[in-house]
């Protein structure tokens, strides 16, 4: 008896091995389950899932609840499902004036306020310190003084490490004394009117709580395209004046989802892929030509949020080689918070993550297509691309890279670390008026999708997702990438 056990179980143990990975996705990737999974992500009831709103709290419930039924489990040294992210809600102020020599500058056309408190500041003591990175502080005293600095390092033109700069900025700026931070925004490749889209906003929202008896530098944001403008603060000369009132702040805590299903292979186990995306959108805002206020976020990122939870179905039904991480980032509509939390503060050592294959999407206007951002960027293109043809899609390059997508999503605090990171997106061509018609807007429902097509899509991504992680060599940025050095340093190469 014992015998035929051991028989039947070694059978049953060459069947699976002999079942492709293409086999394995097409048995738990069901077309009614992901159509459900996003209509319930993009239910009126969740208002959007805005950060730190009942609604997203909703989404967060729902999708530990889908990973937890899939037999997925939490991190190591997580004792659940959740990491918790700081943050503090600034509502904005009631009164900003930033006037030179008398004469008022508009707010938001001329400038706004990046980060702030209640203040009423008069001075005509100004530095002009370069770009306000350490080196530009030596032999320059700051105390007491108001700082102007150009936006940027005078490298890098990705606005997002730009944002991230400014937040550094302050620090030094701070620790020098300085009474409050004017940057000189000039970046073709993200002029001052877009950034302003999204970073004057009616509230911000920042990573972290504020120590007891903390006060934060004033730091504005200023157009540098007005050459006067520019030349009178650098000049050192000017009087100005500083009132912002009516802000409040507010501290909350908003979650990443995190999940973990253990490698099979003894070798290969202690490699992880991370599978992501981010579960927010941008809650209720100005209402559309039918008097819809709730921004539903169906294709941002209901999809993404979905894609991951297929992947985490499949690979915690069928275990890849190395060990897989899912994580659903809160607050990527807040400037990629939550991934900026995790990748800071993560559970598994960031020398441990050997990939982070992440899905984020605008739109689509091409059904035939994956567009991959980053594709071309590491080894695992071709492993991409054959999971993306076996359901009859092409995988391609960003189409669109004047919109600096890369560093638009959470992919890229992955591969700020050295982690290769590419993102998964549905196919297009261009940023076009069919992206736009839904991207960021009340319209993008649940049931404006083509199901049909995703069903290919999140099958490819499942696919994909089987071949890295089950590879022999774990993949790598390309030779001369912007990261590959960052890489070699965390690897260890």
């Amino acid at each position: 008896m014992k015998v035929s056990v051991l028989i039947f179980l070694m059978m049953i143990s060459i069947d699976l091995l002999a079942q492709t990975d293409a086999e394995l996705v097409n048995q738990t990737v069901d077309q009614h389950m992901i159509k459900g999974q996003i209509h319930f992500l993009c239910l009126d009831a969740l208002k959007g899932r805005d950060t730190g709103s009942p609604g997203l709290e909703l989404a967060a419930d729902f999708i530990e609840a889908q990973i937890k039924q899939f037999g997925v489990k939490p991190a190591p040294g997580m004792d659940s499902y959740r990491q918790a992210v700081p943050f503090t809600k600034t509502k904005p102020a009631t009164t900003s004036v930033l006037s030179l020599d008398g004469v008022e500058l508009n707010n938001p056309d001329d400038f706004f306020i990046l980060d702030a408190d209640n203040v009423f500041i008069e001075s005509n003591e100004l530095v002009f310190v370069d770009f306000g990175l350490a080196e530009d502080y030596k032999d320059i005293d700051v105390k007491g003084k108001i700082v102007i600095a150009n936006a940027g390092d005078g490298e890098s033109s990705d606005p997002q490490s730009w944002y991230y700069l400014s937040k550094e900025k302050n620090k030094l700026a701070s620790q020098a004394g300085a009474t409050a931070v004017l940057e000189l925004y000039l970046n073709p490749k993200a002029p001052y009117n877009f950034v302003k889209r999204f970073l004057a906003s009616s509230e911000s929202m920042t990573l972290g709580h504020l120590e007891k008896g903390q006060t934060v530098v004033p730091h504005l944001m200023i157009d540098a395209s007005k050459d006067k403008t520019v030349e009178a603060l650098k000049s050192g000369k000017t009087s100005l004046t500083i009132n912002i009132d009516g802000i409040q702040k507010e501290e909350l805590f908003s979650d990443n989802i995190v999940g973990y299903v253990e490698g099979t292979d003894p070798a290969l186990k202690h490699e992880v892929v991370v599978y992501s995306a981010h579960y927010d959108h941008v809650g209720i805002g100005q209402a559309d030509m039918a008097g819809d206020t709730i921004y539903n976020g169906a294709r941002d990122n209901a999809v993404g949020t979905t894609t991951v939870l297929v992947s985490a179905e499949n690979i915690a039904k069928h275990p890849t080689r190395r060990s897989a991480l899912f994580v659903l980032f809160t607050a990527e509509e807040k400037g990629l918070l939550g991934s900026k939390w995790f990748v800071d503060h993560s559970p598994i050592p960031l020398a441990d993550i050997v990939y982070c294959f992440n899905s984020d999407n605008g739109g689509y206007n091409d059904t035939s297509l994956a567009s991959i951002i980053g594709l071309e960027r590491t080894t695992a293109q071709s492993m991409i691309e054959e999971a993306c043809a076996a359901y009859g899609l092409k995988a391609i390059e960003d189409p669109a890279k004047e919109q600096g997508l890369f560093d638009r999503s959470d992919n890229v605090n992955f591969a700020a670390k050295g982690i290769p990171a590419p993102t998964f997106s549905m196919g297009f061509t261009s940023f076009d008026a069919e992206i736009q018609k839904y991207y960021h807007q009340a319209g993008d429902h649940a049931q404006s999708l083509d199901y049909d097509y995703l069903f290919k899509f999140f099958r490819a991504y499942a696919l994909s997702a089987r071949l890295i992680g089950n590879a022999d060599e774990a993949p790598f940025w390309i030779d001369g990438d912007k990261y590959t050095e960052l890489g070699k340093a965390l690897y260890n190469r």
